[in-house]
């Protein structure tokens, strides 16, 4: 439970999914995550990198194997929000039309 823990705070999993691509800088996590303070920033890559799923390399932060591997399990999770997603905006307009 301690994992679902870690990845159900607040842009971890983001942060996660930023990475899958290879290192990035604290500034370009920052970037790619639209509202992260840098505190929050901080904490989350301490939390990341404390439980080994991340490590600080001259590039900047990275997946570690370990890392890699829960991303490589989360992916079918990604491509189930992404079907979910089509799915919500294709019910929308029937959630707003009035009951009869």
């Amino acid at each position: 439970m301690a994992l679902l823990d870690l990845l159900g705070r607040r842009w971890t999993m983001r942060l996660l999914w930023e990475l899958r691509t290879g290192p990035l800088s604290s500034r370009k996590l920052r970037h790619a995550v639209d509202g992260l303070s840098p505190s929050v920033l901080q904490d989350r890559m301490d939390e990341l990198r404390g439980s080994a799923l991340v490590e600080l390399r001259v590039g900047g932060y990275a997946l570690t194997e370990l890392g890699k591997d829960l991303l490589e399990r989360i992916l079918p999770l990604h491509a189930f929000a992404e079907t979910w997603s089509a799915a919500q905006k294709a019910e929308k307009p029937l959630r707003d039309d009035p009951a009869p």
